[in-house]
């Protein structure tokens, strides 16, 4: 029985092109505790939920521009529009409305 975090997984890993260690990166939970979680084994701290919820909603938004291999480099480069920071980072720190500023701006027709 597959879990509404399982679900998640599965579609960050095909629409966001992220392999299982950078979710374990974003959420700074080990390979093996991801794997847990896409099998439908236990289940994520509810902060932890939160921020796979938001980096899903991220990558859903960058679906629409991206391929996921370019999809998974956008979030792991620096950008200027983000203080050359990275995207993954700032929605680890709960920033997510800043990477979502810059989607839409890529929704506006400019280039980022």
């Amino acid at each position: 029985m597959s879990t509404a975090v399982a679900r998640i997984l599965d579609d960050l890993r095909s629409r966001g092109g992220l392999q299982g260690k950078d979710i374990a990166n974003i959420v700074d939970v080990s390979t093996a505790t991801v794997s847990r979680w896409s099998r439908g084994n236990g289940s994520p701290a509810l902060h932890t939920q939160t921020v796979i919820a938001d980096l899903r909603y991220v990558v859903e938004r960058l679906s629409d521009f991206y391929t996921p291999e370019e999809t998974r480099l956008w979030l792991h480069s620096r950008h200027p529009l983000l203080n050359n920071e990275r995207a993954i980072d700032l929605i680890t720190a709960d920033r997510t409305e800043e990477v979502l500023g810059v989607i839409e701006r890529l929704e506006a027709g400019a280039f980022v």
